[in-house]
């Protein structure tokens, strides 16, 4: 295999892009006095703006002091406008004001200090063109609105943004999806549990309750966010008792996502995956590889590219993918997993300098003298994990990509450890089986859920200690010759058979490096009653083998010569995601559990293969 794999993948030279202020090792800590702009601010808070149905919404402005009109920056959060995510992500909004913006900060409809009744998703079309539309007429605005914002405060973005309001101009999301079934609450039909729960929780039904003046739902939730592990081990889903299940419930809505199991009409109505063509601006995505939603954030790349509203908007489409989690961006005082915070100031985030240059050209028509243009074609710029630099390209996935497939061969099984990553399909082999036990599922260790250390496991770690499980296999390539780039969507196509009629079957992507690290890259999932499609799931017939299609996210990382490449299935990653109870039963009804029996085949008639996109 290697000899196949690694002739002719010498890496050539390629220019590397610096984005602003990445290799700069004395780069001032956020949030900074330096880089401010020229406008003084004055603050207004709790600016009431009243949506279609008459709820008021309410919001901070920050005005620069200046005598003739500016564009907007608005933020729609559902995390508290006092914060406006200056914690973990961007410079404060008097920063952005101080550039000669009028930045916007606004609660969402039931959170903070705004009216009406949260609901998760359910209003952020309406309220989202609604609020575009205010902003745009506020004394001193321009009439251009831009928008920003991270995690859901990204989805805020594209909500409004498929409603095509008249004045909104741009959009800068972050760590944000393309669907909010797929991709955000489940993955493969697996539900998402160390990110969906206590995010449930801690951060919207507490601060809902908060909202409402529940104070005994306050005090059960602050109670329960305190403990989250215990209640990811509550079966079943459906009641859960932070969040009462009763009626009423403290919130409802998180009991639709567990009814809700498939991407049904409830999911298929807020997602953005279908609207790309009624988006018409430019968007700058933010996304990062161990984030929770990084396929969502490429996909939106490469289908605004594709079916974007306006040619315009198509042209004007930017992705930039650097090396973080959910929320620490390289911060010096952020706590990110240590392989990524080792990266150093290489890694840092540029996402407040980019900003403000997007911001400058699409809402004020200006450039910076000798930058880089800003926009006119798609481009992504993307941080290489493991040469830690920055590098460029004109689409996604890269033009340049050498599609390369490996085949599982030989006993991956932790009895002998020697399965292997092979260029040619194997021939007649025995397969190698383990059983999962749902009570005793494969642990987490690092990977792309959210939002912290403490719940969601993040980041790149060691994976030897998963690696010593029977129901964990293993396939390696032998050390590779040349340094080679893999960057890229990676695809799993595994056959397989269970004596379940319904199971999970995950893929883990890793780099070996010489002394024995394993370091995870990216994984995936599937759940098997959803291998041909995630709204109609059908039963698997025990016994028989299926080819299912694992999609491992993205990733992009610099394989050294002497490195292996590595290969994991199972069929858990707990807490990541919820194990798979085998039963076939509905998600989240039931405390049922069963043991399965797992079978992996690898031989000619089933060409279990990984497909990696190497970078020539």
């Amino acid at each position: 295999m290697h000899s196949a794999v690694a002739r002719g993948l010498a890496i050539a030279a390629i220019t590397v892009l610096v984005l602003a202020g990445c290799g700069d090792e004395h780069r001032q800590p956020f949030p900074a006095a330096a880089g401010r702009g020229p406008c003084e601010v004055s603050e207004q808070t709790d600016v009431p703006a009243t949506m279609r149905d008459g709820t008021v919404l309410r919001a901070d402005v920050y005005r620069p002091r200046i005598d003739r009109p500016v564009p907007v920056l608005l933020m729609r959060t559902q995390y508290g406008k006092s914060g406006a995510q200056g914690q973990t992500r961007y410079q404060p909004p008097d920063w952005f004001a101080s550039h000669c913006y009028l930045v916007v900060i606004q609660d969402v409809r039931g959170q903070g200090t705004s009216g009406g009744v949260f609901d998760e998703f359910t209003h952020d079309m309406d309220d989202g063109y609604d609020s575009v539309e205010w902003a745009a007429a506020l004394p001193g605005s321009s009439g251009k609105v831009g928008m920003y914002g991270s995690s859901y405060v990204g989805a805020t973005q594209w909500l409004a943004a498929v409603t095509a309001p008249p004045h909104l101009v741009t959009i800068v999301p972050a760590n944000t999806a393309s669907d909010y079934y797929d991709g955000w609450t489940y993955e493969g039909g697996e539900f998402r549990l160390a990110f969906v729960q206590p995010w449930a929780i801690g951060a919207l039904a507490l601060t809902a309750a908060q909202n409402r003046h529940d104070q005994a739902a306050v005090a059960q939730l602050t109670a329960a966010a305190a403990d989250p592990t215990r209640w990811m081990n509550f079966r079943p889903f459906k009641d859960l008792p932070p969040l009462q299940p009763g009626n009423p419930a403290v919130a409802p809505w998180y009991f639709d996502w567990i009814r809700h199991s498939t991407h049904d009409d409830f999911w298929q109505r807020v997602s953005i995956r279908e609207r790309y063509g009624s988006v018409r601006v430019p968007v700058l995505d933010i996304e990062g590889w161990y984030d929770a939603f990084l396929a969502g954030g490429v996909e939106n790349f490469t289908g605004m590219v594709a079916r974007g509203g306006t040619q315009a908007a198509r042209d004007n489409q930017r992705l930039v993918i650097g090396p973080w989690d959910h929320v620490n961006w390289g911060r010096a005082d952020s706590q990110p997993a240590p392989l990524l915070r080792d990266i150093g100031a290489a890694g840092n985030s540029p996402i407040n300098e980019l900003m403000l240059a997007w911001y400058n050209h699409f809402l004020k028509g200006i450039d910076a003298p000798g930058d880089n243009p800003v926009a006119g074609r798609p481009r992504v710029d993307y941080f290489l994990m493991g040469a830690d630099t920055w590098k460029s390209a004109t689409q996604w996935p890269l033009p340049q990509t050498r599609w390369t497939t490996l085949y599982l061969s030989g006993p991956g099984g932790i009895a002998d450890r020697q399965g292997q990553l092979v260029a040619a399909a194997p021939g007649e082999q025995p397969p190698d089986s383990y059983t999962y036990d749902p009570a005793f599922p494969a642990p987490s260790l690092g990977g792309h859920s959210c939002c912290g250390a403490q719940t969601g496991p993040q980041g790149p770690y060691d994976q030897t200690p998963v690696e010593q499980r029977s129901d964990v296999l293993v396939y390696s390539s032998p050390p590779l010759e040349h340094d080679t780039e893999v960057t890229g969507p990676v695809s799993v196509r595994l056959w397989a058979q269970s004596s379940a009629v319904d199971t999970d079957f995950t893929a883990k992507l890793a780099v070996v490096k010489p002394g024995g690290q394993v370091i995870n890259l990216n994984n995936g999932i599937v759940r098997t009653a959803f291998r041909d499609s995630l709204s109609n799931p059908t039963p698997i017939v025990p016994g028989q083998p299926y080819p299912f299609q694992i999609q491992v996210w993205p990733t992009s990382y610099q394989f050294r010569a002497g490195d292996r490449i590595r290969l994991e299935i199972s069929s858990s990653d707990y807490p990541q995601f919820a194990p798979n109870p085998n039963t076939g039963a509905p998600f989240g009804q039931d405390t049922q559990v069963r043991t399965a029996d797992q079978t992996i085949l690898h031989d000619a008639q089933h060409p279990s293969s990984v497909t990696l996109p190497i970078i020539p």
